[in-house]
């Protein structure tokens, strides 16, 4: 990886000596339908909150694991209302932190959440959270790796296979690939088409045997299982079905479009799938 590269910081890292993990995502929306409506942000976190953040962190540290979950919420609910970005750097528990390319990211839960599928499709549509639960759900066990170097084996995704609300929505013959933007406001991913068909690529609602909460990119992210983390974009809002892939937020700043783990960004990491 060339390392004038700025570092992907939209993925979950390792808790790990010290080392927590970090993720972020989103852009904007597309002219989709059900487009969402602009959120109130966060005010700062003030100096003595902020302050009073780093040594709950550094407390973290060292005390046992069910005082590092008590922190999490605490933790994940100050870095949203924080555009400085420092309590990304504190350790969670559950080994990941929070982190986010926005300054801040609005909530959403199953009463104001939608996922619109529109673009080159014969039947443009919107998604509740319930709908979505509706549907058949597929769970898989597979490593996340990042192209920053660290690996989290054996991490269980559950969702929709991506190409199932492809094929509902009646994917047009002159579409080649699909853009993803999310309710953060920032960031975007894209497939090609085939790669969006493939039956490892999850529209998820639950992470590691839990719903997905807000930190993680909830309550809907996208999984790409085998690409590096960057492509499984967080707080996912919209799926546009295009003729040509167009470059995401880390793709824009240098990182591969085709993020195959071990065959792009010069690594040689071995696959995770």
């Amino acid at each position: 990886m060339n390392p004038e590269q700025p570092e992907p910081q939209d993925e979950d890292r390792p808790q790990s000596q010290g080392e927590g993990r970090s993720e972020s995502q989103g852009k904007d929306r597309s002219d989709e339908r059900g487009k969402d409506r602009p959120e109130e942000r966060g005010a700062p976190v003030g100096r003595r909150v902020l302050l009073g953040t780093l040594g709950l962190g550094a407390l973290g540290v060292f005390a046992a694991p069910a005082l590092q979950r008590g922190l999490e919420g605490f933790l994940g609910s100050a870095a949203d209302k924080d555009p400085t970005g420092l309590t990304g750097l504190l350790p969670n528990g559950g080994g990941f932190r929070y982190y986010s390319v926005a300054s801040s990211v609005p909530h959403k839960n199953a009463t104001n959440y939608r996922l619109t599928v529109d673009g080159l499709v014969d039947r443009p549509g919107s998604y509740t959270l319930d709908d979505l639960r509706a549907l058949p759900q597929t769970r898989m066990v597979k490593d996340v790796q990042c192209v920053t170097g660290w690996r989290v084996p054996d991490t269980p995704f559950e969702g929709v296979r991506l190409s199932r609300l492809l094929d509902a929505a009646g994917v047009r013959p002159s579409a080649g690939a699909v853009r993803f933007t999310c309710f953060d406001g920032t960031y975007t991913e894209s497939l090609t088409l085939d790669q969006a068909r493939r039956s490892d690529v999850l529209v998820a609602l639950r992470m590691q045997d839990k719903d997905l909460g807000h930190s993680h990119g909830g309550p809907v992210r996208l999984y790409v299982a085998p690409m590096y983390f960057y492509k499984s974009a967080k707080w996912l809002s919209g799926i546009t079905v295009t003729e040509d892939v167009k470059p995401g937020y880390w793709e824009e700043r240098g990182y591969d479009v085709d993020a195959w783990v071990g065959r792009s960004n010069g690594r040689d990491d071995e696959p995770t799938s």
